[in-house]
């Protein structure tokens, strides 16, 4: 087969989507799996499945969404196969996950090493549910009618878990100092 036949595309923006959305995509796996590799795999995965079906893909403008709802179908597969519960991180696995900030110096990193590690012990503390919509909604940046989709609920289901989830995190994190 030649490159310009349907099979192949030439026009499909592979390389374009894993740049704009792959750091989106991979957070929400990490958040979802809590294991730095298995977000890795998962991650490729998620790419490998785009590209072997880019003959059938119809843009409808939401790439990020499309993106987001086979990640959350893969993360949601891997839990349930492992039959287990997340595990937590090491603070240098989620600091790798987030954007590097090389502007703050080491008191400034130690104090956000222990802001990530308490948000993650505290998201360990939500329903799955709430845990799910709570990453869509604030490491992916999806709006509520978008999670409400992807997850297969209400989107007053998906605004209920999200204001319960924060609801919680308040309770669990205590007032800002």
């Amino acid at each position: 087969m030649n490159a310009g036949s349907a099979d192949y595309p030439e026009s499909f923006p592979l390389a374009e989507w894993i740049r704009e959305h792959g750091p989106a995509v991979r957070g929400y796996l990490f958040g979802m799996v809590r294991d730095e590799s298995t977000a890795d795999d998962l991650c490729q995965e998620v790419f490998q499945r785009v590209w072997r079906s880019r003959a059938t893909y119809a843009e409808a403008g939401q790439t990020r969404a499309y993106l987001l709802r086979i990640a959350d179908r893969l993360a949601i597969d891997h839990l349930r196969s492992r039959n287990r519960r997340e595990q937590l991180i090491d603070d240098e696995a989620w600091d790798r996950c987030e954007p590097s900030d090389r502007d703050h110096g080491p008191v400034d990193s130690a104090e956000r090493a222990e802001t990530a590690d308490r948000l993650l012990r505290a998201l360990d503390c939500l329903t799955p549910a709430q845990r799910r919509i709570l990453l869509m909604r604030f490491y992916s940046g999806l709006e509520f009618a978008e999670i409400a989709t992807l997850v297969g609920c209400p989107l007053n289901t998906a605004l209920s878990h999200c204001h319960r989830g924060l609801q919680s995190l308040r309770k669990i994190l205590g007032p800002e100092e």
